[in-house]
């Protein structure tokens, strides 16, 4: 089994001291090497191996804690003794001073950093930006070419119209006019019946009498309708135009109702009861027509029926 000499401070068994001499030896001694002080009961011992594995291994989990704390307070002490002395001013303030140029050198790299990100973000917009300028200018590309196509339809519908002789142009013209009156016939028609539906309910007992004066309403209204689109032309503003023609049509078509009715006397009782007679009927045929001239003026705006006479555009 292999042995080694190991030095032991304890004060064991007396055995054989070996006492060296710096003047007689050309080698220094083995505690001065050590750094162990200086002794005569500085002795060597033999131990085995193993021995000397478990005793180390149980002084150093017992010495481990106190040499830390030994060393933390020698290098501790030492530290301080440094900073105090007046040699090392200078130094630490250098010292402070490349820490604070530290610093700043960070600020300065998270700013650099921001300022990287944020032109990220910019370089990202404007990569969004230029797509979207693609996409306008094929847009444009687009445009450019269905205005082209308009041009194109409409040269062609202009030689298709050159082609045509005069009579041939007013025969086209006089058709879409005669369309358009029909449309405002029946537009007027319709709700003029539907306007006027109440008051015939309130003078009838059964259906079947209703087939008269709805026909009778939806006639009139139909003719007024035309009547209408060649009067108003294209004043859709003209307001005082607009009633006029409601209330002559309201008023011929209720005083004609009188007809019908009982024959006048020549007494105060038969005037004032063909008087009341004659006031509701005009009424009613005055409302009649104002919802026609409603439904009219409104399909006129909304270009459903094109005003007279028809423009060429239209």
């Amino acid at each position: 089994m292999t042995s080694i000499i190991t030095p032991s401070l304890n004060q064991s068994p007396p055995m054989k001291t070996i006492h060296h001499h710096p003047t007689h030896s050309p080698f220094q001694p083995i505690h001065t090497l050590l750094g162990l002080p200086s002794s005569p009961s500085l002795k060597f011992k033999c131990f085995s191996s193993s021995n000397i594995n478990n005793d180390n291994n149980i002084s150093n989990k017992k010495q481990e804690g106190g040499l830390k704390e030994v060393v933390y307070g020698m290098v501790g002490e030492q530290v301080e003794s440094l900073l105090k002395k007046e040699e090392n001013k200078g130094l630490l303030d250098g010292l402070e001073k490349a820490a604070e140029r530290v610093e700043i050198a960070r600020m300065e790299l998270a700013e650099i950093e921001k300022q990287e990100a944020e032109a990220k973000r910019v370089q990202e917009y404007v990569k969004q930006l230029e797509a979207r300028a693609s996409e306008i200018e094929e847009c444009q590309r687009e445009i450019l070419e269905a205005s082209q196509l308009v041009k194109e339809a409409e040269r062609s519908l202009a030689v298709g119209t050159d082609a045509l002789t005069e009579d041939e142009i007013k025969a086209i013209r006089k058709n879409k006019e005669r369309l358009e009156s029909i449309k405002a016939a029946i537009v007027a028609a319709v709700i003029g019946t539907l306007a006027g539906l109440p008051f015939s309910l309130a003078q009838v007992t059964n259906i079947s009498e209703l087939i008269i004066p709805l026909g009778i309403t939806f006639a009139s209204c139909a003719l007024y309708g035309i009547t209408y689109r060649y009067v108003i032309r294209r004043d859709l503003e003209d307001l005082h135009l607009k009633t006029g023609a409601a209330a002559a049509f309201g008023i011929v078509k209720g005083l004609a109702a009188l007809e019908g009715g009982p024959l006048l006397e020549f007494n105060a009782e038969s005037f004032l009861s063909h008087a009341y007679d004659g006031g509701i009927s005009v009424s009613e045929n005055l409302l009649i027509f104002l919802f026609a001239t409603v439904g009219l003026d409104f399909c006129m705006k909304l270009r459903i029926i094109s005003p007279f006479p028809i423009e060429s555009s239209e």
